[in-house]
């Protein structure tokens, strides 16, 4: 049998149409947005246990469950295999919050870094300023192209179309 770490990915990535893609994430995101407002709101509660019982006290299924954890995953302060987890496998919420909403940032969740439950977290100059460090992390900084006729970088003297620049062709 699959683990249910491949059953959650069949199921929540491997959707073939537009109306089964809206069902499943018009489904889910609800969810997910109910929990992540918990656990925002108790900041200083780390909730721990099975993953069946983290399903359970979140009201969901374990399937469900594992599906968040593997959201929430690499925003913890310790991150767990996700292949190897099972209803048993045991698992503690215990949240970089700075992390987390970067990675919120990073996955265009809107609806999720704009809880109010970070107000009592993060204070509005702090998610400002990680929202400004991820917008620098997206940056793409081209190399300075190097022309014919500058001086080649290995500071032999010569021009660069005479040193290393010779054997490319243009």
């Amino acid at each position: 049998m699959a683990s249910m770490y491949k059953q959650w990915c069949k199921r929540a990535y491997e959707i073939t149409t537009q109306a089964e893609y809206d069902e499943f994430w018009n489904w889910y995101l609800p969810i997910e947005k109910d929990i992540y407002d918990e656990l925002l709101k108790n900041k200083d509660t780390v909730y721990s246990g099975s993953v069946k019982e983290l399903a359970q006290k979140f009201t969901v299924e374990p399937l469900t469950m594992i599906g968040f954890i593997d959201g929430i995953n690499s925003s913890l302060k310790s991150e767990y295999n996700m292949e190897d987890m099972d209803e048993d496998t045991n698992v503690s919420f215990d949240i970089d919050f700075e992390k987390l909403y970067f990675n919120m940032l990073d996955a265009t969740a809107e609806w999720l870094y704009n809880l109010e439950g970070w107000d009592n977290i993060l204070t509005k100059e702090r998610r400002e300023e990680i929202t400004k460090d991820y917008k620098r992390s997206k940056i793409i900084v081209k190399p300075e192209k190097i022309g014919r006729n500058d001086p080649c970088p290995c500071g032999s003297g010569k021009k660069y179309k005479k040193c290393c620049g010779k054997d490319i062709q243009e």
